[in-house]
Protein backbone atom coordinates (compact mmCIF):
# COMPACT_ATOMS: atom_id res chain seq x y z
CA UNK A 1 0.00 0.00 0.00
CA UNK A 2 2.80 2.42 0.87
CA UNK A 3 4.62 1.51 -2.34
CA UNK A 4 1.47 2.13 -4.40
CA UNK A 5 0.96 5.49 -2.71
CA UNK A 6 4.54 6.53 -3.47
CA UNK A 7 4.08 5.46 -7.09
CA UNK A 8 0.89 7.50 -7.23
CA UNK A 9 2.68 10.61 -5.95
CA UNK A 10 5.42 10.00 -8.51
CA UNK A 11 2.78 9.74 -11.24
CA UNK A 12 1.24 13.07 -10.20
CA UNK A 13 4.65 14.70 -10.34
CA UNK A 14 5.42 13.21 -13.75
CA UNK A 15 2.05 14.27 -15.16
CA UNK A 16 1.90 17.67 -13.45
CA UNK A 17 2.00 19.60 -16.73
CA UNK A 18 -0.69 17.39 -18.24
CA UNK A 19 -2.87 17.86 -15.15
CA UNK A 20 -2.41 21.63 -15.27
CA UNK A 21 -3.13 21.73 -19.00
CA UNK A 22 -6.30 19.64 -18.70
CA UNK A 23 -7.51 21.65 -15.70
CA UNK A 24 -6.91 24.90 -17.58
CA UNK A 25 -8.78 23.56 -20.59
CA UNK A 26 -11.70 22.44 -18.41
CA UNK A 27 -12.05 25.90 -16.87
CA UNK A 28 -11.84 27.72 -20.20
CA UNK A 29 -14.32 25.42 -21.97
CA UNK A 30 -16.93 26.17 -19.30
CA UNK A 31 -17.21 29.72 -20.62
CA UNK A 32 -16.74 29.20 -24.37
CA UNK A 33 -19.18 31.46 -26.18
CA UNK A 34 -20.08 33.31 -22.97
CA UNK A 35 -20.13 37.10 -23.16
CA UNK A 36 -18.77 37.61 -19.64
CA UNK A 37 -16.44 34.62 -19.78
CA UNK A 38 -14.31 34.13 -16.67
CA UNK A 39 -16.26 36.86 -14.84
CA UNK A 40 -18.93 34.25 -14.17
CA UNK A 41 -16.46 32.62 -11.79
CA UNK A 42 -16.86 35.70 -9.58
CA UNK A 43 -20.61 36.05 -10.15
CA UNK A 44 -21.60 32.53 -9.07
CA UNK A 45 -20.22 32.66 -5.49
CA UNK A 46 -21.32 36.27 -5.05
CA UNK A 47 -24.91 35.46 -6.03
CA UNK A 48 -24.94 32.32 -3.87
CA UNK A 49 -23.67 34.16 -0.81
CA UNK A 50 -25.96 37.15 -1.38
CA UNK A 51 -29.09 35.00 -1.62
CA UNK A 52 -28.39 33.01 1.54
CA UNK A 53 -27.24 36.13 3.39
CA UNK A 54 -30.49 37.91 2.53
CA UNK A 55 -32.72 34.95 3.44
CA UNK A 56 -31.06 34.04 6.74
CA UNK A 57 -29.71 37.39 7.93
CA UNK A 58 -32.39 39.80 6.71
CA UNK A 59 -35.34 37.43 6.52
CA UNK A 60 -34.84 35.13 9.52
CA UNK A 61 -32.53 37.58 11.38
CA UNK A 62 -30.12 34.79 12.30
CA UNK A 63 -26.92 35.89 14.02
CA UNK A 64 -23.93 33.68 14.84
CA UNK A 65 -22.22 33.74 18.19
CA UNK A 66 -19.74 36.42 19.32
CA UNK A 67 -21.42 39.07 17.13
CA UNK A 68 -19.46 38.02 14.05
CA UNK A 69 -20.80 39.60 10.81
CA UNK A 70 -23.13 36.97 9.43
CA UNK A 71 -21.98 37.39 5.84
CA UNK A 72 -18.36 36.61 6.83
CA UNK A 73 -19.44 33.68 9.01
CA UNK A 74 -21.57 32.34 6.15
CA UNK A 75 -18.86 32.74 3.50
CA UNK A 76 -16.19 31.09 5.67
CA UNK A 77 -18.46 28.08 6.10
CA UNK A 78 -19.55 27.94 2.48
CA UNK A 79 -15.99 28.07 1.09
CA UNK A 80 -14.99 24.47 1.99
CA UNK A 81 -18.43 23.05 1.24
CA UNK A 82 -18.58 24.69 -2.18
CA UNK A 83 -15.28 23.20 -3.36
CA UNK A 84 -16.03 19.81 -1.79
CA UNK A 85 -19.41 19.61 -3.54
CA UNK A 86 -17.88 20.84 -6.79
CA UNK A 87 -15.12 18.20 -6.68
CA UNK A 88 -17.38 15.27 -5.78
CA UNK A 89 -20.29 16.29 -7.99
CA UNK A 90 -18.03 17.12 -10.92
CA UNK A 91 -15.97 13.95 -10.61
CA UNK A 92 -18.94 11.67 -11.22
CA UNK A 93 -18.66 12.00 -14.98
CA UNK A 94 -14.92 12.55 -15.47
CA UNK A 95 -14.22 9.00 -16.66
CA UNK A 96 -17.28 8.81 -18.92
CA UNK A 97 -16.60 12.30 -20.24
CA UNK A 98 -13.04 11.34 -21.24
CA UNK A 99 -13.90 7.98 -22.77
CA UNK A 100 -11.96 8.86 -25.93
CA UNK A 101 -8.72 9.08 -23.94
CA UNK A 102 -9.34 5.86 -22.06
CA UNK A 103 -10.37 3.77 -25.08
CA UNK A 104 -7.72 4.93 -27.53
CA UNK A 105 -4.61 5.63 -25.46
CA UNK A 106 -2.72 4.31 -22.44
CA UNK A 107 -3.99 7.17 -20.34
CA UNK A 108 -3.53 7.16 -16.52
CA UNK A 109 -7.23 7.50 -15.75
CA UNK A 110 -6.61 7.84 -12.01
CA UNK A 111 -5.47 11.44 -12.54
CA UNK A 112 -8.85 12.52 -13.95
CA UNK A 113 -10.33 13.33 -10.51
CA UNK A 114 -7.10 15.23 -9.74
CA UNK A 115 -7.65 17.31 -12.88
CA UNK A 116 -11.11 18.13 -11.53
CA UNK A 117 -9.62 19.09 -8.16
CA UNK A 118 -7.08 21.36 -9.86
CA UNK A 119 -9.82 23.16 -11.80
CA UNK A 120 -11.90 23.51 -8.63
CA UNK A 121 -8.96 25.19 -6.92
CA UNK A 122 -9.46 28.12 -9.29
CA UNK A 123 -13.07 28.58 -8.20
CA UNK A 124 -11.99 28.19 -4.59
CA UNK A 125 -9.40 30.93 -5.05
CA UNK A 126 -12.20 33.23 -6.20
CA UNK A 127 -14.26 32.25 -3.15
CA UNK A 128 -11.30 33.08 -0.91
CA UNK A 129 -10.89 36.49 -2.56
CA UNK A 130 -14.55 37.19 -1.82
CA UNK A 131 -14.01 36.13 1.79
CA UNK A 132 -10.94 38.35 2.20
CA UNK A 133 -12.84 41.23 0.63
CA UNK A 134 -15.69 40.81 3.12
CA UNK A 135 -13.24 40.63 6.03
CA UNK A 136 -11.62 43.88 4.92
CA UNK A 137 -15.01 45.52 4.32
CA UNK A 138 -16.21 44.51 7.80
CA UNK A 139 -12.91 45.80 9.30
CA UNK A 140 -12.21 42.50 10.99
CA UNK A 141 -8.71 41.81 12.39
CA UNK A 142 -6.07 39.96 10.38
CA UNK A 143 -4.22 37.02 11.87
CA UNK A 144 -1.48 34.53 11.08
CA UNK A 145 -4.18 31.89 11.57
CA UNK A 146 -5.40 32.70 8.05
CA UNK A 147 -2.61 30.44 6.77
CA UNK A 148 -4.14 27.53 8.67
CA UNK A 149 -6.81 27.20 5.98
CA UNK A 150 -4.11 25.57 3.81
CA UNK A 151 -4.05 22.66 6.25
CA UNK A 152 -7.83 22.30 6.04
CA UNK A 153 -7.68 22.59 2.24
CA UNK A 154 -5.22 19.68 2.24
CA UNK A 155 -7.59 17.71 4.50
CA UNK A 156 -10.45 18.45 2.12
CA UNK A 157 -8.41 17.40 -0.91
CA UNK A 158 -7.50 14.01 0.55
CA UNK A 159 -11.07 13.28 1.61
CA UNK A 160 -12.63 14.53 -1.63
CA UNK A 161 -10.14 12.64 -3.80
CA UNK A 162 -11.07 9.33 -2.19
CA UNK A 163 -14.74 10.16 -2.65
CA UNK A 164 -14.12 11.21 -6.27
CA UNK A 165 -12.33 7.97 -7.13
CA UNK A 166 -15.28 5.96 -5.81
CA UNK A 167 -18.07 7.83 -7.61
CA UNK A 168 -16.17 8.29 -10.90
CA UNK A 169 -15.33 4.58 -11.14
CA UNK A 170 -18.77 3.32 -10.14
CA UNK A 171 -20.52 5.73 -12.50
CA UNK A 172 -19.00 3.92 -15.47
CA UNK A 173 -21.00 0.80 -14.58
CA UNK A 174 -23.99 2.37 -12.81
CA UNK A 175 -25.14 5.67 -14.29
CA UNK A 176 -27.53 6.31 -11.39
CA UNK A 177 -24.51 7.30 -9.29
CA UNK A 178 -24.77 10.88 -10.52
CA UNK A 179 -28.32 11.21 -9.23
CA UNK A 180 -27.43 9.58 -5.93
CA UNK A 181 -24.47 11.91 -5.42
CA UNK A 182 -26.64 14.95 -6.22
CA UNK A 183 -29.17 13.92 -3.57
CA UNK A 184 -26.47 13.17 -0.99
CA UNK A 185 -24.83 16.56 -1.57
CA UNK A 186 -28.15 18.35 -1.33
CA UNK A 187 -28.96 16.67 1.97
CA UNK A 188 -25.40 17.12 3.17
CA UNK A 189 -25.46 20.87 2.68
CA UNK A 190 -28.42 21.25 5.02
CA UNK A 191 -27.20 18.60 7.47
CA UNK A 192 -23.85 20.38 7.83
CA UNK A 193 -23.89 23.55 10.01
CA UNK A 194 -23.11 25.93 7.17
CA UNK A 195 -26.23 28.07 7.21
CA UNK A 196 -26.98 27.56 10.89
CA UNK A 197 -25.02 27.38 14.12
CA UNK A 198 -24.50 23.90 15.56
CA UNK A 199 -24.84 25.31 19.08
CA UNK A 200 -28.61 25.65 18.62
CA UNK A 201 -28.81 21.84 18.78
CA UNK A 202 -28.79 19.72 21.92
CA UNK A 203 -25.45 18.13 22.93
CA UNK A 204 -26.63 14.66 21.82
CA UNK A 205 -27.56 15.87 18.34
CA UNK A 206 -24.30 17.84 18.14
CA UNK A 207 -22.33 14.65 18.74
CA UNK A 208 -24.18 12.99 15.86
CA UNK A 209 -23.70 15.95 13.52
CA UNK A 210 -19.99 16.11 14.28
CA UNK A 211 -19.59 12.63 12.82
CA UNK A 212 -19.91 14.31 9.43
CA UNK A 213 -16.28 14.81 8.26
CA UNK A 214 -17.24 17.99 6.39
CA UNK A 215 -18.15 19.57 9.73
CA UNK A 216 -14.47 19.41 10.66
CA UNK A 217 -13.61 21.35 7.50
CA UNK A 218 -16.34 23.98 7.92
CA UNK A 219 -15.40 24.47 11.56
CA UNK A 220 -11.73 24.65 10.59
CA UNK A 221 -12.24 27.41 8.05
CA UNK A 222 -14.23 29.46 10.52
CA UNK A 223 -11.63 28.96 13.23
CA UNK A 224 -8.92 30.01 10.79
CA UNK A 225 -10.59 33.21 9.58
CA UNK A 226 -12.87 34.22 12.44
CA UNK A 227 -12.13 32.62 15.80
CA UNK A 228 -8.35 32.12 15.40
CA UNK A 229 -8.08 28.69 16.99
CA UNK A 230 -5.36 26.17 16.06
CA UNK A 231 -6.46 22.80 14.71
CA UNK A 232 -4.76 20.91 17.54
CA UNK A 233 -7.32 22.23 20.04
CA UNK A 234 -9.64 19.48 18.70
CA UNK A 235 -7.42 16.39 18.90
CA UNK A 236 -10.21 13.82 18.90
CA UNK A 237 -12.03 15.47 15.98
CA UNK A 238 -8.74 15.68 14.08
CA UNK A 239 -7.96 11.99 14.65
CA UNK A 240 -11.52 11.00 13.73
CA UNK A 241 -11.42 13.04 10.53
CA UNK A 242 -8.11 11.57 9.38
CA UNK A 243 -9.29 8.02 10.09
CA UNK A 244 -12.40 8.58 7.96
CA UNK A 245 -10.53 10.50 5.25
CA UNK A 246 -7.80 7.86 5.18
CA UNK A 247 -10.36 5.07 4.80
CA UNK A 248 -12.11 6.89 1.95
CA UNK A 249 -8.77 7.55 0.27
CA UNK A 250 -7.63 3.93 0.50
CA UNK A 251 -11.01 2.43 -0.43
CA UNK A 252 -11.38 4.89 -3.30
CA UNK A 253 -7.90 4.05 -4.61
CA UNK A 254 -8.60 0.30 -4.41
CA UNK A 255 -11.99 0.56 -6.14
CA UNK A 256 -10.62 2.71 -8.94
CA UNK A 257 -7.56 0.51 -9.39
CA UNK A 258 -9.69 -2.65 -9.60
CA UNK A 259 -12.28 -1.22 -12.00
CA UNK A 260 -10.15 0.91 -14.34
CA UNK A 261 -9.09 -2.13 -16.40
CA UNK A 262 -12.72 -2.65 -17.39
CA UNK A 263 -13.49 0.99 -18.31
CA UNK A 264 -12.65 0.59 -22.00
CA UNK A 265 -14.91 -2.47 -22.32
CA UNK A 266 -17.93 -0.68 -20.84
CA UNK A 267 -17.37 2.72 -22.44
Amino acid sequence: MIKNFINFLRLIYQKKYLIFSMAKREVTTQYVGSLLGFVWTFIHPMVLISVFWFVFSIGFRIKPTNNVPFVVWLTAGFAPWFIFAEIVGGSVGVVVGNSNLIKKTRFPSQILPIVKIASCYITHAIFMLVLFGLIIFQKMPFSIYYLQFLYYLFCLTVFALGFAWIVSALNVFLRDIGQIVAVVLQVGMWATPILWDINIMSPKIQMFLKLNPVFYLVQGYRESFIYFKPFWTHPFQTIYFWVVAGLFFIIGAIIFQRLKYHFADVL
